[in-house]
């Protein structure tokens, strides 16, 4: 299998230096200067021929990565907050679907996106992540039948305790039972 090349858009723009390429950004959130007039900007300025259009792709690739960047920095905003609200809860679902967003994106924009990893590296990594979304539910399971288990014994010890009042052992269960029931539906 060869494999394939990295392709990327090579716009003339993108070859323009740094501080060129800030001041056409810089341009482009001014609603009020228009494709044209950044074109004629570049041509006067730099002698740079860049015509409206590519202006305009330019301008797209870079709002597009932007509103991805602002994306993903609001669901971490929203995980951090979380956290900090709860610090005793699990978030390993919430990165895992997080992550699995960003994949599951990379694999729907595929054309666009691949350069940069190819298609067999991306479905290993749904798959990792998927398999450690098993792994995570298999551990839940165990720790809910280890409780079961540890209740079950610790119930047996206390009834014999306590075996020879017979009111008292009604109102042992009874919060025994509340007790078990908040700790195993705990996920």
């Amino acid at each position: 299998m060869t494999k394939r090349s990295r392709t990327r858009v090579a716009s003339k723009i993108s070859t323009l230096d740094k501080e060129t390429r800030s001041k056409i950004d810089d341009m482009l959130l001014d609603t009020s200067i228009t494709y044209e007039e950044i074109s004629s900007w570049l041509l006067e300025e730099y002698g740079e021929e860049i015509s409206k259009s590519s202006v305009g792709r330019y301008a797209i690739r870079t709002n597009k990565a932007s509103l991805r960047l602002i994306e993903v920095q609001q669901q971490t905003n929203q995980l951090v907050k979380a956290i900090k609200a709860n610090p005793n809860e699990d978030y390993t679902g919430a990165a895992t679907h997080l992550l699995m967003g960003g994949l599951i994106e990379k694999i729907s924009n595929a054309q666009e996106e691949f350069g940069d990893m190819p298609l067999d590296k991306a479905g290993r990594l749904v798959v990792s992540v998927a398999r450690a979304e098993s792994y995570k539910r298999k551990i839940q399971h165990d720790m809910k039948k280890k409780a079961e288990l540890a209740f079950e014994e610790m119930e047996d010890e206390l009834l014999k305790l306590i075996k020879s009042d017979a009111s008292l052992v009604r109102e042992f269960n009874a919060v025994f039972e509340k007790a078990k029931e908040k700790v195993i539906s705990i996920e």
